[in-house]
């Protein structure tokens, strides 16, 4: 049932004035109206694999699937920290069962080797979470060449999306692009995707790449609704996280009292893999609500951009 007219409007109010909506008291008011939390044991029996889950969003995600009673594989590029993630999980959640996965997301040779590996082990998956992150402070290249932002938000997910496609399970899988509302200030770049041009931002390149996993998910979508499998992509608003913290101290000290905890983070993107909402347009979600995935003076994606990007997309990673 939606949500009241005045519940709605004020949700409006408070996504276009930005701070009251990313920041804690987002969730703290929305709570009031939004779709009731998954039930209790509702993922029994189902298998996610959380990418980017050794900390932060990824971690509290991992947290709260198994506490609904799914398999959740957490991936994490160290070993080391993604052994010690999957004891701690244990702890917090006796008897349930936790799957360490190691792989570089942004090396797509490494994604190609470990996903051979678990398709191996692993036949039916019913949540794939992109979570990954990277926010580097000056331009490097992954193993093949590619700048890092790029491939670990948009290459690696989109080859490791392309590899487990026949793991999904058909009208019951749900796979989620944690993007950022960071993006609401990039528009879709087809013409430097490596960022080579002009002076690199890290801030800048993370931005961009944002957006292009909004598009990559909008397509996503497409190809996979004939199988039934929803495809989403959600922005957590404004978390309190090591990788702010790192990335951007002045915005993470000046906006400290006002940022999210890593579980409100994770709660829509849990709840979009738990409850597999309709979804529609450009399927991108934050407080369990879609949003538009452009500003409201902007119109919307150029196709021809669109198809650009995808083909250069597909043609990086084979």
């Amino acid at each position: 049932m939606p949500a009241p007219l005045p519940a709605r409007l004020l949700d409006a109010v408070l996504d276009r004035l930005v701070v009251p909506g990313y920041s804690r008291l987002g969730p703290a008011v929305r709570r009031r109206w939004w779709p009731a939390d998954p039930a209790p044991g509702s993922m029994t029996g189902t298998r996610v694999l959380v990418t980017g889950a050794t900390s932060g969003i990824g971690e509290a995600m991992a947290g709260a699937f198994l506490a609904l009673g799914a398999t959740v594989h957490v991936l994490g590029r160290s070993r080391s920290k993604t052994e010690d993630l999957v004891a701690q999980l244990h702890r917090n959640h006796p008897g349930a069962e936790v799957v360490a996965e190691v792989c570089d997301v942004g090396d797509l040779d490494a994604v190609r080797a470990w996903a051979a590996g678990f398709t191996d082990r692993v036949d039916a998956l019913h949540g794939l979470v992109h979570n990954a992150g990277a926010l580097p402070p000056e331009r490097s290249e992954t193993a093949q060449g590619h700048e890092l932002t790029y491939a670990v938000h948009v290459l690696g997910p989109h080859l490791m999306t392309r590899l487990l496609a026949d793991t999904l399970v058909d009208h019951a899988a749900s796979v989620v692009w944690m993007s950022s509302g960071g993006m609401y200030g990039a528009t879709l770049r087809d013409d430097d995707l490596e960022f080579r041009t002009g002076e690199y931002s890290g801030v800048r390149a993370y931005a961009r790449t944002k957006r292009m996993q909004v598009v990559l998910a909008a397509e996503w979508a497409r190809r996979l609704a004939p199988r039934g499998i929803r495809v989403t992509s959600t922005h957590p608003g404004w978390v309190a996280t090591a990788g702010v913290t790192a990335s951007i101290p002045g915005f993470g000290k000046a906006m400290r009292p006002l940022l999210r905890t890593a579980a409100d983070g994770a709660d829509t993107t849990v709840w979009l893999v738990a409850t597999r909402p309709v979804s529609t347009g450009e399927h991108f979600w934050h407080d369990r609500a879609q949003r538009p995935s452009t500003l409201g003076w902007e119109r919307g994606q150029d196709p021809a951009a669109v198809q650009r990007f995808l083909a250069a997309v597909a043609g990086a990673t084979g």
